[in-house]
C-alpha cells in the first residue's frame, strides 16, 4: 500500500509541473490572435492547451520515464499502474474570452486510487494540491502561505449553497430541486465550485457532461478536505458530485431520482 511519505516526490513533481504550465498558459492568456481550433466533439482547443499538455508529457517523460500518460489533447490509454491524468487547461471557453476562470488539472493515479492532485489557476492567483495522507491545501491572494483546506460542516440542505456549471445534459427535475432546497445557488463553474467546496465556502457542486481528465486532478483535494467525492456515468459523460461530506447522500438521493 502507498504511504503518505511515499508520495511527496510524486507531489513536488506535480506542483513543478505546474509553475511550468502557469508561464505557458499566462502568457497566451490575453492574447488576440490565439489559434482556436474545433475538435471532432465540437470543443474547442487553443493553441495554448496543446502547448501546455506537450510541456506537461516532456516533464513527466523525464522525471518519470515509466509512467502512463493520459490527457485531454493527446489522449493516452492506461488502465491500471502509475498513470498521470492532465487537463492542460479546464475551462477553454473561458480562457479564449479571457474570463479568468481556468486552470490547469494535473493527477496522478494507481491501481489503488488518485493520489496527487493539483489544480493551478494563475489568472485567478489561486492553487489548490493535496496527496492522499498529506491533507489539502491552497495559496493565494488572501493566504501566500500554504494553508490547509477543511471542508463545511453544513448539515441540512436549507443552509447549504450549491453551485453547478450550466443547466445542460442534467436531469431538470432533479437540478430544479437542489435549486429550490438549497439556500443559495450559484453557478461558478469547472474547477472552481469543487474548489470552493474544498475550502468550506460552499456545500455542494455538480457538473455534467465531463471526462476522466476533467475530475481527476479535484478528487484528492475534496476528499483530503473531509468532503466527497462522487462520479456517475450518464450517456453524455461523466456526472460529478462534490460535497461537503454530511450533505452527500441527501444530494445522491436527489440526483438519483
Amino acid at each position: 500500500m502507498t504511504t503518505p511519505a511515499d508520495l511527496s516526490p510524486d507531489l513536488a513533481l506535480a506542483l513543478q509541473l505546474a509553475d511550468e504550465a502557469d508561464v505557458i498558459t499566462l502568457s497566451h492568456a490575453l492574447r488576440t490572435d490565439l489559434r482556436i481550433e474545433t475538435k471532432p466533439d465540437m470543443s474547442p482547443v487553443t493553441e495554448a492547451d496543446q502547448a501546455t499538455e506537450r510541456a506537461l508529457r516532456d516533464g513527466i517523460a523525464a522525471a518519470r520515464p515509466h509512467d502512463a500518460i493520459v490527457g485531454e489533447e493527446y489522449g493516452g490509454e492506461a488502465a491500471s499502474g502509475r498513470r498521470w491524468i492532465l487537463d492542460p487547461i479546464d475551462g477553454t471557453r473561458n480562457y479564449m474570452r479571457q474570463v479568468p476562470v481556468w486552470a490547469t488539472l494535473i493527477a496522478l493515479a494507481d491501481d489503488e486510487a488518485i493520489q496527487v492532485g493539483v489544480v493551478s489557476a494563475p489568472a485567478l492567483g489561486r492553487r489548490w494540491w493535496a496527496a492522499r495522507g498529506h491533507g489539502a491545501w491552497t495559496t493565494g491572494p488572501e493566504s501566500p502561505e500554504p494553508r490547509r483546506l477543511k471542508a463545511s460542516s453544513v448539515a441540512d440542505i436549507a443552509d447549504a449553497s450549491f453551485s453547478f456549471s450550466d443547466p445542460d445534459n442534467w436531469d431538470r427535475p432533479a437540478l430544479d430541486e437542489l435549486m429550490a432546497r438549497a439556500w443559495r445557488t450559484r453557478a461558478y463553474g469547472d474547477f472552481w465550485s469543487h474548489m470552493l467546496v474544498a475550502e468550506g465556502a460552499i456545500d455542494i457542486a455538480a457538473e455534467v457532461g465531463l471526462s476522466l481528465w476533467d475530475v481527476a486532478a479535484l478528487v484528492p483535494v475534496v476528499e483530503e478536505a473531509g468532503g466527497r467525492f462522487t462520479t456517475l456515468e450518464r450517456d453524455t459523460g461523466l456526472m460529478s458530485i462534490t460535497t461537503n461530506g454530511p450533505l452527500h447522500e441527501i444530494v445522491l438521493t436527489i440526483i438519483r431520482g
